[in-house]
């Protein structure tokens, strides 16, 4: 039976060199080509070379594992599939072939695929004596491999003759092997378990010196606090005596009268009692204004101790976090007191507060001014199902939020839909804020005006259009009126809100810009990134770029440092920020590595403080002085969009996707407060559907505007 198709053929005929048949296959082949395979006399058939040389090596008594397919001859490898040849057949010209590559090729041509002969499946036979050669080969081939285990199990298998004697011989051995083996693993777990529990001993005598370490420190500060107590208390003890001296003195009582009656040139015996009567009312006059100077203090007293009960539970709320940022700080200015000792060759403490202790209490009376909540009963309450719904949880979420709102407006108006705002910014006296967007409007409103005009709609006082989508603003620092702004088409432009016209309007950037930044020492500088991988530096009095800073991968933000026109922060989609000197810009100064994905907000909380935010849901504080991480912030979703990133001296905010605003402390990781745009979802809508697009602080105020992607504006305010 024919099988179809030429390549079959094709696979199966290697180009392989024929060689010349022997001469007595040649006769037997061409006397009876057609001799019936029962009278093919088995006597006759040749053995290839290879298989005589296997036989020799036998008959001698060479060791047989040296037989192994490497020194097999090449006409043991079946010259169709060029492997060693299995179930052995051969030809009547006197080649060796598989059986099954052999009938494959003969299904398909009737010749010998090595001399092109013509053949039949009626002139091959099979070759018994080959096929038992090659598999004591690859039997030796194997014993060669195995291990000896497996030797001596191989050869209990095939029958191998032992005596009694040599049996219990080699179970003594085996034995005795195992002890050893036994022994040595014990001696090896219990080697393990030393060295663990030493390293386990070396580790808590270093937490317990830690802790003993800390425990100092924390008994000083308590000393120090104490001190400062009792001197603070003695201070008020001597105030209030002398204001209790003052108002039981009776001789100023009795001589205050006589003063001003010799002022007024009368005597007391000339005013008679007509006098003493006209002195009572002043008397029950000063009473009054005595009683209700002793009643406001008294309700300030309150007031203050009710506000001190508030600041305690705020610290134990959030009592793990301080404790972390208390310590860190106290040994941070301990390790640096130890180097200024070894400096001087002095001790350097004095009295008063130790300066980690000093930090600390800054953090803490920052952090305890506001009202912070962490909502975390509404929470566990939410969880366990404990007869609190979704809605019933946003509403006391909202009650508990600790920002809160003091204005609304929408961006956008009868004529335009709502959109998405990518930025907020204040002017230089916080007087104005101007808002952009995909609208291709800025839109400038007055602070004031917004806050203390509650109005369904808000007119800006200043409107201009632009030609392509709006991604950042930029006030600038020094001229009031000037405002920068950057759009998807990569044009920068300098605006004059007065007269809403542009000053300068610069075209270098091939993609899409996505940030832009004024110098705060140098106003006539402004930086810029796009996706064109490129960071330019311009001067609002020349028409062209003055550096261009060539990266390799899309630019997300740029900020200039506020103490410097020459050092300037990259956020990059590298998952990197470069952190540039101008002066020399062939490379980076340092390179903050930590982020998982983008960086898509870089700003500056000091000289000295960098705060990123990355599409990977977290904030990250850096030391760009000697370049080391700070703390990462964790709380927020951010995967895909711009959220707004937004700073001060003390803390971060920022957007979510999740149509939130989060504050965090910037020694503290865990979000301080939050606020939801919820309520900002119409019928139909999920409230997921929306994200908060951008944030601004104003500057040294509990103050942020925000805005999300729906267009909403929201005034917020940290509540005291």
């Amino acid at each position: 039976m024919a099988m179809g198709g030429g390549s079959v053929a094709g696979v199966i005929v290697p180009s392989v060199k024929s060689e010349p048949p022997e001469p007595a296959t040649e006769g037997l082949a061409s006397s009876s080509p057609s001799l019936p395979v029962a009278q093919e006399p088995q006597s006759q058939l040749p053995a290839p070379d290879s298989a005589v040389a296997v036989m020799e090596v036998d008959a001698r008594g060479n060791d047989r594992e040296a037989v192994d397919a490497a020194s097999l001859d090449k006409d043991v490898l079946c010259p169709i599939c060029m492997q060693i040849i299995k179930d052995a057949f051969l030809t009547s010209c006197g080649h060796n072939f598989c059986y099954m590559c052999i009938a494959t090729h003969l299904q398909n041509k009737s010749d010998c695929p090595c001399c092109a002969q013509y053949l039949t499946t009626s002139q091959i036979f099979p070759n018994f004596l080959l096929n038992k050669l090659l598999m004591k080969a690859s039997a030796c081939q194997i014993a060669k491999g195995a291990s000896p285990v497996e030797q001596v199990r191989l050869a209990f298998q095939q029958g191998c003759d032992v005596s009694m004697k040599e049996l219990d011989s080699l179970i003594v051995v085996l034995t005795d092997k195992k002890k050893r083996m036994e022994q040595e693993e014990t001696e090896s777990n219990l080697q393990i378990m030393h060295e663990f529990l030493y390293c386990l001993r070396r580790q808590k005598l270093e937490e317990l010196n830690e802790i003993q370490k800390d425990l100092g420190y924390i008994k000083e500060d308590i000393n120090a606090v104490e001190r400062h107590r009792i001197e603070l208390h003695r201070a008020r003890e001597r105030c209030s005596v002398k204001l209790r001296m003052l108002a039981d003195d009776s001789s100023v009582k009795t001589s205050w009268p006589s003063l001003m009656d010799k002022r007024n040139g009368s005597s007391i015996g000339i005013m008679g009692a007509g006098s003493t009567q006209n002195r009572l009312p002043d008397l029950q006059a000063t009473t009054t204004n005595s009683l209700s100077l002793q009643k406001k203090d008294s309700d300030s007293q309150n007031t203050q101790v009710g506000s001190t009960v508030a600041r305690k539970r705020r610290v134990h709320a959030q009592f793990n976090d301080l404790q972390e940022c208390y310590l860190q700080k106290r040994r941070h200015w301990e390790k640096q007191a130890h180097k200024q000792e070894e400096r001087e060759g002095r001790n350097v403490k004095g009295e008063g507060y130790h300066d980690g202790l000093k930090e600390f209490q800054s953090v803490l009376s920052t952090f305890t001014r506001y009202r912070f909540c962490v909502c975390l009963v509404c929470f566990y309450l939410f969880i366990f199902n404990q007869g609190l719904d979704l809605n019933m949880l946003i509403l006391l979420c909202v009650l508990c939020s600790r920002l809160r709102v003091i204005a609304e407006l929408r961006h956008g108006d009868l004529f335009h839909s709502a959109d998405i705002i990518s930025s907020i910014e204040f002017d230089r006296d916080n007087e104005l804020f101007a808002t952009a967007g995909v609208s291709r409007r800025i839109k400038v409103f007055e602070f004031a005006s917004v806050v203390n005009e509650q109005a369904d709609v808000q007119c800006p006082v200043v409107e201009m259009s632009t030609r392509s989508k709006l991604s950042c603003l930029s006030w600038n620092k020094y001229t009031k009126n000037y405002i920068a702004s950057s759009d998807y088409e990569g044009i920068v432009t300098v605006w004059d809100v007065t007269t809403r016209q542009s000053v300068m309007e610069y075209e270098e950037h091939e993609k899409r810009a996505w940030s832009l930044d004024f110098s705060r020492t140098e106003p006539t500088m402004l930086v810029s990134g796009s996706d064109d991988c490129k960071v330019k530096i311009w001067c609002t009095r020349q028409e062209a770029s003055v550096l261009n800073i060539d990266m390799k991968a899309n630019i997300c933000s740029v900020k200039y440092n506020p103490g410097s026109s020459f050092h300037v922060a990259v956020g990059s989609a590298d998952h990197h920020i470069h952190y540039y000197d101008l002066r020399k810009i062939n490379q980076p100064l340092h390179i903050f590595s930590g982020h998982r994905k983008a960086v898509s907000y870089v700003k500056f909380l000091s000289n000295y403080e960098l705060s990123s935010a990355s599409t990977d849901s977290t904030l990250r504080l850096w030391d760009v002085k000697q370049n080391i991480p700070l703390r990462t912030f964790r709380g927020h979703v951010n995967e895909k969009n711009f959220v707004g990133l937004t700073v001060n001296s003390e803390y971060i905010a920022c957007g979510s996707e999740t149509n939130e605003v989060f504050v965090y402390h910037k020694a503290i990781s865990r979000p301080a407060a939050s606020h939801g745009f919820s309520s900002d979802a119409t019928d139909g809508e999920e409230p997921g559907s929306y994200f908060t697009s951008a944030v601004c602080w104003k500057n040294d105020s509990p103050t942020m505007i925000t805005a999300n992607s729906r267009g909403t504006i929201k005034v917020l305010v940290l509540a005291e």
